[in-house]
């Protein structure tokens, strides 16, 4: 049997970056996978990970998912524009009260967590409904089934992919195509690392004193108690899912 094609978001770091590599060094050969990630320049730890693998089943993409340019360029390196498995991982988070968070970065949370995956899906939908055979994997978050304070906006984000997903379904299963949606708790990765580096350096310029304090004094500490505590490997999250932990057929 020929090997699968998948295409993967977001694999400059983290779970798209671990995902790639264990699908690429698959040991029965069942992926050809591409790797995509908005900045090439950022391939360096992948290129590494994936060892004798590069250049073999595993090929190395520029693609932001935010830019219908960049997926029409992506996409047309494929045979009819047809993988067999898209794993939609890119994304971004954002934390904070919500009355010190710009409407700018609002968007941009929306535009990749949300609509860069729909905009994803509506390239690659016609060549798979031709095909009758597919496999979409979506990589969420655990606050796409419950919100928490100060993440508003992320946690926005991600129940509208939830509800994406499981409306998707209903026309997806027709056509023969599988759905899948992977929600994980705290993942330690460069993700993380970033969103609480960002946040410390900034103020909460627009909120009251109070909101302030709780936010600076008790949610990040305990945040970052949480992921210390709690917190699973990229390569966990990777390895348990086959493709997928929560599977929506």
């Amino acid at each position: 049997m020929a090997p699968r094609t998948v295409l993967i978001t977001g694999c400059s770091s983290g779970i798209g970056l671990a995902l790639a590599v264990r699908l690429a060094t698959d040991s029965q050969g069942r992926f050809k996978v591409l790797a995509t990630m908005r900045d090439l320049s950022r391939s360096g730890p992948l290129k590494e990970a994936a060892g004798s693998a590069l250049g073999q089943t595993l090929e190395i993409g520029q693609l932001d998912v935010c830019d219908e340019d960049s997926i029409t360029r992506c996409l047309n390196r494929l045979p009819g524009q047809y993988v067999d498995i898209l794993v939609s991982n890119a994304g971004i988070g954002l934390i904070g009260p919500l009355e010190s968070l710009s409407l700018d970065d609002m968007r941009q949370v929306m535009d990749t967590n949300f609509f860069g995956l729909v905009q994803l899906v509506r390239a690659l939908m016609p060549a798979m409904k031709r095909q009758r055979q597919g496999h979409i994997v979506v990589i969420s978050s655990i606050l796409g089934l419950q919100g928490i304070m100060f993440n508003d906006i992320y946690a926005a984000s991600k129940f509208a992919v939830e509800g994406f997903c499981e409306s998707l379904l209903v026309q997806a299963l027709h056509f023969n195509i599988s759905v899948t949606l992977v929600e994980p708790g705290p993942v330690t990765s460069e993700f993380e690392g970033k969103l609480y580096s960002g946040v410390e350096q900034a103020d909460c310029v627009g909120t009251d004193s109070e909101t302030a304090d709780i936010f600076t004094r008790i949610y990040l500490p305990n945040s970052r108690a949480l992921f210390a505590s709690l917190s699973q490997s990229p390569e966990d999250v990777a390895e348990g899912t086959p493709l997928g932990t929560v599977k929506l057929r």
